[in-house]
């Protein structure tokens, strides 16, 4: 007859630290219930671990992958824990209890009101109850879902209300009202910025008029573009950001929406291009002189003293080579004075391809009209000169870039200097 192995039990004790399990008992509470059990009832407690760690994804907790682990290893073959949902809310953790069980590992868990044993229909109802906890969690999630759409719905934007505005909760109301103080001077902002105010003079008039942030810190100017830029001023926003769905407000709106596109049309702030879709003269023509990476680029707007913008092209190493390439950027400007000075330079040792060739002749009665505007005599130039001068000027980028692709030379650069290899 086979002997009964001794129970060595490790209590486990969790708490998340998410809103989903709020109301839980506290780990203390846990620990010292279960203890009191475990002394009534002559258990073997030989280690304690406690966690606080939401169990809603599986191999997520450090904890209660510590259990299982120690328990393969032979250190306890028991459990004491509060309830079941304790232990698991997920399907992987539970396959792995599960596991330890069927291999002998485990042979007991034992809860406050409970005891699940290596047996059939003790593992059944542990997976049921288990499976219930995880039904009620992603329930919980849908139903928040819910909630928030509804609220959108009602017209109540979700999350911190924007400068001008506070959030509310009154006899269980949860809506979004006018801030006294800040919400007058929003509304003079708008209007100013609709006058063509710039976003510098406005920052400074919005400072001499005390106005703060919640915190008491002063506001900064791309926190004014920001709040020029925000729909939900004169009543509609978009949940969640990005999503393309717009619900109309039901606040109170402190700026309409003529005056917020007449802001827009001032203004004429860029819109970023989503990945991939910006256009650049020379991205991937050039190489890295000093890895032999690619050559990339980015833009960059600064914000002038009208409160319009200036862009700026700026190229540089990839760095897939070396990430520690010391290559500095190039600005598109110096680039561009850079490629007319060479071609200049070399336009008699150049070739370029059938399509650069048919462009030049293409091109070429614009090229005489720029010539004798210049007051320069036709038999002085030299057609690929003009021609590079002309779109390197003038082109659009798809034109200038098929310009150097065309040029039957390799070009790299190093030390921001444009070198032919």
């Amino acid at each position: 007859m086979e002997t009964a192995q001794p129970l060595k039990y490790c209590l486990y004790a969790r708490k998340s630290s998410e809103s989903d399990e709020r109301q839980a008992m506290s780990i203390d509470s846990q620990i010292k219930e279960m203890t009191d059990m475990a002394k009534r009832e002559s258990l073997n407690i030989v280690k304690v671990l406690k966690e606080s760690h939401s169990a809603k994804d599986s191999g997520q907790r450090k904890v209660f992958n510590q259990l299982i682990k120690e328990i393969d290893a032979g250190e306890y073959n028991a459990t004491l824990v509060w309830d079941p949902s304790r232990l698991s809310r997920c399907a992987g953790d539970l396959g792995s209890l599960v596991d330890l069980m069927d291999r002998g590992k485990l042979i007991s868990i034992r809860t406050f009101s409970q005891t699940f044993g290596n047996n059939p229909n003790e593992k059944f109802l542990l997976m049921i109850l288990c499976s219930q906890a995880k039904l009620e969690n992603d329930n919980r999630g849908i139903n928040v879902k819910r909630g928030i759409r509804a609220k959108c719905e009602m017209g109540w934007r979700p999350g911190t209300a924007p400068l001008g505005y506070m959030n509310r909760a009154f006899a269980g109301v949860k809506d979004i009202i006018l801030d006294p103080d800040r919400a007058p001077l929003v509304t003079e902002t708008f209007n100013r910025a609709a006058q063509g105010w710039s976003g510098r003079r406005l920052h400074t008039w919005l400072q001499s008029e005390g106005f703060t942030n919640r915190t008491g810190t002063k506001v900064s100017i791309s926190q004014i573009f920001l709040m020029l830029n925000n729909t939900f001023y004169y009543g509609e926003f978009e949940f969640p950001e990005g999503s393309g769905k717009i619900y109309k407000g039901s606040h109170q709106p402190l700026t309409t929406k003529p005056i917020f596109d007449q802001i827009q049309q001032n203004r004429s702030i860029p819109s970023k291009a989503a990945w991939g879709t910006k256009n650049f003269a020379f991205k991937d023509i050039f190489k890295c002189g000093t890895c032999g990476a690619s050559i990339t680029a980015e833009e960059k707007f600064k914000v002038r003293s009208d409160g319009g913008f200036n862009r700026h092209v700026y190229y540089h190493c990839t760095k897939k080579v070396d990430p520690n390439c010391p290559e500095r950027y190039v600005n598109e400007q110096d680039l561009i004075a850079q490629l007319i000075n060479f071609i200049a330079e070399n336009a008699d040792n150049i070739q370029v391809s059938d399509e650069v060739a048919r462009k030049m002749v293409h091109h070429s009665e614009i090229i005489e009209h720029a010539l004798d505007a210049r007051g320069v005599t036709h038999d002085e130039i030299d057609p690929l000169n003009e021609y590079a001068r002309y779109v390197l000027t003038n082109g659009t980028y798809q034109e200038q870039g098929q310009l150097i692709e065309g040029i039957k030379s390799k070009f790299v650069i190093r030390d921001q200097t444009i070198l032919s290899t």
